[in-house]
């Protein structure tokens, strides 16, 4: 039996933003570098779960050996994306014990008291771990650049301090996959119409996300701006078309594979002798 189809290539050079990209040429209904239907999709997204599992957990086990390797996935947004059905769906392969997850709401007082970097750091992932971060510190540059609650100069300076933070981070060791889920306005007023029809949806509808819709434009104009001002060689920006869930789902679930593999994992060689171990252990 034929395996689930797979991508003609990979999501990490179909998606990446790179020079000159233009986010309104993307079309939020694609599936770029995807040619499989929505069950091909779901196929592909069971059959790579064994692997990320493996990939995790040998990721976990070389940390116990003195390897610095760490991985951070940032997940961009306008609401109803699918932020939450990405984590649920593709990091349900791993173990919650490898896993170090933060889905970052508005800042605390004490929070505005520091650099908006402050709360961002305390919670980059240990040695050996993948972290997730729903939102981020690029909350603190989108907007704040649409309500004008920083200063052009500021949200400048704040470009120059994201773009120092994951240089620090690559050079600690960590692997960065920045990704914005990419949907149309029109998507998401369908998203919010089905939640208000589904009384068991009810709870997930912010009247806050209303009112925010009204900005679409200028939170296009900063997600523009912002990934022009922060994609770099060590931490890239992936644009990923969100209109159709189950293919969002696949490419990041390739993209943090193919982030995880280029790690070149390898599982810590035993420091006794397997076979004694083994004689023992018979005898016992």
């Amino acid at each position: 039996m034929a395996g689930p189809e797979t991508f003609d290539e990979h999501p990490s050079e179909t998606l990446r933003a790179g020079k000159g990209f233009v986010l309104a040429d993307v079309d939020p209904d694609s599936t770029p570098g995807y040619t499989g239907s929505k069950e091909d999709g779901r196929a592909l997204l069971a059959g790579m779960d064994s692997t990320l599992t493996e990939l995790q957990e040998k990721l976990f086990a070389a940390s116990r050996f003195g390897s610095r390797k760490r991985v951070l996935l940032i997940l961009q947004a306008m609401d109803t994306a699918g932020k939450g059905g990405i984590v649920n769906h593709v990091m349900a392969a791993m173990d919650p014990q490898g896993v170090q997850f933060k889905a970052f709401k508005a800042p605390t007082d004490e929070e505005k008291s520091y650099d908006f970097l402050w709360r961002i750091e305390k919670e980059v992932p240990a040695v050996g771990m993948v972290g997730v971060f729903d939102r981020s510190h690029y909350e603190d540059v989108l907007i704040h650049r649409v309500h004008r609650w920083a200063s052009p100069d500021e949200i400048k300076r704040r470009y120059v301090a994201i773009n120092e933070f994951e240089a620090r981070l690559a050079d600690s060791g960590t692997t960065v996959v920045k990704v914005m889920l990419h949907i149309s306005a029109e998507e998401q007023k369908s998203r919010l119409l089905a939640r208000l029809d589904d009384p068991s949806k009810h709870w997930k509808y912010s009247t806050g996300d209303l009112q925010e819709r009204a900005f679409w434009e200028d939170y296009m104009a900063a997600y523009q701006a912002a990934i022009d001002a922060t994609g770099t060689p060590h931490a890239p920006w992936h644009v990923v078309p969100a209109n159709k869930k189950w293919y969002a789902r696949i490419a990041v679930q390739q993209l943090l594979l193919g982030a995880m593999s280029g790690l070149n994992l390898e599982w810590p060689k035993a420091e006794f002798d397997v076979a004694t171990q083994r004689e023992l252990v018979v005898r016992s």
